[in-house]
């Protein structure tokens, strides 16, 4: 069992991840940290995890956790990556891990000096919707793919939320705008090469709160928008000379709706759903990342990989600064 330590009490950790892991096969929550030794005692008593710390420091130079799992604001997530790391412990760092791509390098070093597994914290690429999604674009289920389109939006104007609060690191791409991103690159295999961009940021916050952004990926264009201030909505759709994949709760399957996809027909008189249920994500990400960390051959969500992500972000805001096309 792969022994995991929770770097803070935050409400993803609490609510997602921290349950996941303990419903995992092969790992599991030994300790609790927080800067508030009560707060640490009690979630981990919550999760009948048997160690609680009161730094982050003292977790990880404890000998009783092989790994840590981070959920702290996204603007810590460089630093904590690396403290990790340099503990000799693996990571599984919340996304988005960096809020610039070159920032990567560094966490790039630590995980290569100590010989431990770094990744980044994308559930979806763990989840059977996304993995029949690559399935049939590789078996040319839709014909030659011609566009990708993408929504993921939600309301949110809390103060207080960290994703209102640029010196957290918050705003909607780095929060949502990564998901569109992610799952394209993934399910296509296609890395983009140039794009166009509308950023709009909120007065009061500060925060980017709204992004049309279109992507050329040379095979293929792809559209997306992402929003902190519009009404709930997800889709994904890969549209092809042969037909179209539309993915229904994309991003947040577990809360959102069913996990499901239909494939649809050139002519829109036949067409196919897959519907994959009570998947559990974080469940299938905790699994995949203990499994890669104890040596198995496993496909994980790499820094590099999370470098080029964010590398596709960082042009996204460029973009959005100018008139025209910026290469990624």
């Amino acid at each position: 069992m792969l022994r995991f330590g929770i770097l803070s009490t935050a409400k993803i950790g609490r609510d997602l991840v921290v349950p996941a892991i303990q419903d995992a096969e092969n790992c599991v929550v030994t300790a609790v940290a927080s800067r508030d030794i009560a707060k640490a005692r009690a979630m981990a008593d919550r999760f009948g995890a048997p160690h609680a710390f009161g730094s982050y420091e003292d977790m990880l130079a404890s000998d009783l956790i092989d790994a840590v799992y981070i959920p702290l604001p996204t603007s810590q997530h460089v630093e904590w990556s690396i403290k990790a790391a340099d503990a000799g412990k693996h990571v599984l760092c919340e996304k988005p891990i960096a809020l610039k791509a070159s920032d990567i390098d560094q966490v790039i070093a630590a995980r290569d000096r100590n010989k431990v597994l770094v990744s980044e914290a994308y559930m979806v690429t763990y989840t059977p919707v996304w993995h029949k999604v690559r399935e049939l674009l590789q078996a040319g289920a839709v014909g030659r793919l011609r566009h990708v389109q993408g929504v993921f939006t939600y309301f949110n104007r809390d103060p207080g939320n960290m994703r209102n609060v640029p010196e957290l690191g918050g705003g909607g791409l780095p929060d949502i705008g990564v998901y569109p991103a992610i799952t394209t690159r993934f399910a296509t295999g296609q890395e983009p090469l140039r794009v166009q961009a509308v950023t709009e940021r909120d007065p009061e916050f500060g925060t980017d709160i709204y992004s049309s952004v279109k992507a050329d990926f040379g095979d293929f264009e792809m559209s997306f928008y992402i929003s902190t201030q519009m009404a709930n909505r997800q889709s994904m759709v890969f549209h092809g000379t042969e037909g179209f994949i539309e993915v229904r709760s994309p991003f947040n399957a577990d809360r959102w709706g069913a996990e499901e996809l239909e494939l649809s027909n050139r002519s829109h008189t036949e067409s196919q759903i897959f519907r994959f249920q009570d998947s559990r994500q974080y469940k299938r990400e905790a699994e995949a990342f203990a499994r890669a960390a104890q040596g198995e051959a496993q496909e994980i969500v790499t820094l590099e990989n999370s470098k080029a992500n964010q590398a596709f972000i960082d042009a996204i805001y460029r973009a959005s600064d100018k008139d025209g096309w910026e290469p990624v």
